[in-house]
């Protein structure tokens, strides 16, 4: 009797695992999965076929990529049942097909040799993919885009229009909808973008003109008004420029940019250069979406588990990385990338788990033990580099320092600075030792050195010229006559004159002596020289009557040059002197009453700070000035000083003009007895004429050159 209820036990026993086998059989066979994919023309297009073993309840998703063609359709809940996973076509505008399963979700991949339109429909347990012909697409390329199509029974009105500025001068188009069902199309004509969103109305207080040119984007105007059932947006750009446009939940944006090209790479978007690609999904949960993001990247993406959430999310023609970015802005989302791995977590999860990695790490930095290493300088003071460790002014930095935002060691590391050896010794942590050592060897490098010479040329030409007359005459009443009888002649202006001892050859004369005209010649020009003179006496026989006429001319000319050439040698971005000259000594007043001696500086003076640019350039701060001893006054004597300030750039070995200072002075001067003066050819005797003209020119050349070699400077 037992032996027949353990058999019969054993016999339901089985009888239970065949119908849980047939069940799982059942079940297996219950899920839907891909069986073929085929190619066919008809009426002109060209139709995919993929059939399934169970009908769809729903058309799949999917997205569109333009460089290079694909259209992706994705299947949940749907298994590769083909036995492979690509599929050669090369018919018409298909190349291959792509059937990849991961999980229990499959993607069909239809690889095309250009870019087109499709749709999709259900027929029966099969999907037809309808591919618009080439040509059409190139013609559909040219007509109005729709960017999404309305799905409103009611007409509702713009919540806002408002523009910003984006990231490298984008200009940004932001419309805040009713909701995400309104239907948008955009499309461009001539230099304006026209957006117009059907089934909607402009408040009045939304219906004006916008003038954004000053925010320096390639958008100027943008223009909304009602047409009818919608709303009609223009907008105006200048120059060559982009558009990409994109829909977040409820809110539109159009983003205009200048274009750039790269020449290896049509480059789209500020700062994007992912693949273009087109999504339109209805609330589909973030992490689905960034599994499509992964799929088309072949990025790995770690999702935190406190994404969540659905979007509404329409694109068409954005780069990948654009869109990536778009998707995290919406949900406040972070990314960190290393490798190829991208972690995407909420900011505020990056931020906190950032901030106790630092806080470890700072932990980590006080409990580390210290080590002390020697560092040899060569080309640089030890000194200075320790004041730059410490972020002080003290030449050595004990244990602890100062906590300044210039300190590089850490606030446990110490420096000392050993001047006789030039050595430093620095005690601290290995990752800051580490940090020094790098420090270092920037720093402690041969410093370039630049050898500036500069040439003061000071020219002078100076011409003078002076025409003078002196008239004058003497009457006497008798004879004069000389000790051995012959005529007496007095000298210009100076007739003999009789004395009490009997006058000249005992004679007795009584004269009237004067110079009524008295215009002699000058100092033409400044020389120093006496005027050359010509005179002649007129008188009557009996020599009682005289007239001395005198004429005195001068002209001058003189031409010098004064050259001064310092030289100096100095070091990148080091301050350089040199001056000659002389110290002038002169008496000054002090508090006390008392006089005390003082110097003033009349020098030859180059001050010069050069700095090497990567080009091989040589900037050059100068400060030339020459000086001179003036006029000697009361408070002691003048300096005539001639100065140049200024910053110049120049090539290395050139010369450069840095100032100049030109003066030309001209003076005609007459003096004239009135009336007479004036007469013609007559007039001459009554007057006298002085010209002067006199140039000085300055010019300061600077020639710097950069020493290569010791022997360059000698």
């Amino acid at each position: 009797m037992n032996h027949k209820k353990s058999t019969m036990a054993q016999r339901l026993r089985a009888a239970g695992l065949g119908l849980l086998a047939l069940g799982a059989f059942a079940l297996a066979h219950a899920q839907n999965a891909i069986e073929a994919v085929t190619s066919s023309t008809q009426s002109g297009a060209e139709v995919i076929r993929i059939d399934l073993a169970q009908p769809l309840a729903a058309l799949p998703t999917g997205f569109v990529v333009q460089t290079p063609a694909r259209i992706a359709l994705d299947f949940p809940g749907v298994t590769n049942a083909i036995g492979r996973s690509a599929i050669e076509v090369n018919q018409g505008n298909l190349r291959s097909v792509n059937v990849v399963q991961a999980g229990e979700r499959s993607r069909v991949v239809l690889n095309l040799k250009q870019a087109t339109a499709y749709k999709t429909e259900i027929q029966g347990k099969s999907l037809l993919v309808i591919l618009e012909p080439a040509a059409g697409a190139a013609l559909a390329s040219s007509t109005p885009t729709v960017f999404a199509e309305n799905r409103n029974r009611d007409t509702l009105p713009l919540r806002d229009v408002d523009f910003r500025l984006g990231a490298d001068n984008t200009g940004r188009v932001i419309v805040d909808l009713p909701n995400n069902q309104v239907g948008v199309d955009v499309k461009q004509q001539g230099k304006s973008l026209v957006v117009e969103f059907t089934k909607s109305t402009l408040p009045e207080g939304l219906r004006r003109r916008l003038d954004v040119a000053d925010f320096n984007t390639p958008v100027q105007l943008i223009t909304s008004q009602q047409s009818g059932d919608r709303v009609r947006m223009t907008i105006e750009a200048k120059g060559d420029w982009e558009h990409s446009a994109y829909q977040s939940e409820n809110q539109f944006v159009v983003e205009v940019r200048a274009r750039k090209v790269d020449p290896a790479k049509l480059t789209q978007g500020v700062g994007y250069n992912g693949e273009k690609l087109s999504l339109n999904f209805q609330n589909i949960e973030i992490r689905s979406l960034l599994q499509v993001i992964a799929d088309f990247t072949n990025f790995n993406i770690v999702t935190s588990d406190s994404v969540t959430g659905a979007l509404t999310l329409r694109l068409k023609d954005v780069p990948w990385d654009q869109a990536l970015d778009i998707i995290m802005q919406a949900k406040n989302l972070g990314m960190r990338k290393n490798g190829s791995v991208l972690w995407i977590a909420p900011k505020d999860e990056i931020n906190a788990k950032e901030k106790l990695e630092f806080e470890a790490k700072a932990a980590i930095e006080n409990l580390e033990p210290l080590r002390t290493q020697s560092f040899q300088l060569n080309y640089t003071k030890a000194i200075a580099i320790a004041q730059g460790l410490t972020g002080t002014g003290a030449s050595a930095g004990g244990g602890g320092g100062s906590g300044t935002t210039t300190r590089i060691l850490s606030p446990r590391g110490s420096v000392i600075a050993e001047s006789r050896t030039n050595q430093l010794f620095v005690s601290d942590i290995p990752s800051r030792l580490a940090q020094v050592a790098d420090l270092i060897q920037k720093l402690d490098i041969p410093v370039r050195q630049v050898l500036i010479e500069a040439r003061i040329v000071e020219a002078s030409d100076t011409f003078g010229k002076s025409l003078g007359v002196r008239l004058g005459g003497g009457i006497s009443r008798e004879r004069v006559a000389s000790a051995n009888g012959n005529p007496a002649y007095g000298t210009f202006g100076v007739m003999p004159v009789t004395t009490a001892a009997g006058g000249v050859g005992g004679a007795t004369a009584t004269w009237t002596n004067s110079n009524f005209i008295n215009l002699p010649a000058g100092d033409a020009g400044g020389t120093g020289n006496a005027p050359g003179t010509f005179a002649i006496s007129l008188f009557n026989s009996s020599l009682s009557r005289m007239l001395n006429l005198e004429i005195s001319a001068l002209e001058a000319d003189g031409k010098g040059k004064l050259v001064s050439s310092p030289r100096v040698i100095t070091a990148d971005q080091t301050k350089a002197l040199i001056e000659q000259g002389e110290e002038i000594p002169y008496q000054q007043a002090t508090s006390s009453g008392a006089t005390s001696i003082s110097f003033r500086k009349a020098v030859l003076k180059l001050e010069v700070t050069p700095q090497i640019t990567p080009e091989g350039n040589i900037i050059l701060t100068l400060d030339v000035s020459k000086d001179a001893r003036g006029v000697n006054t009361s408070a002691g004597p003048a300096i005539n000083t001639k100065h140049v300030q200024t910053e110049v750039l120049v090539e290395n070995g050139g010369t450069v003009v840095i100032g100049g200072i030109f003066e030309l002075t001209e003076t005609n001067d007459e003096s004239r007895v009135p009336v007479l003066g004036e007469v013609p050819y007559l007039g001459a005797l009554f007057r006298k004429r002085e010209r002067v003209a006199n140039k000085t020119e300055m010019l300061v050349f600077i020639t710097p050159k950069m020493i290569t070699d010791r022997n360059a400077a000698r």
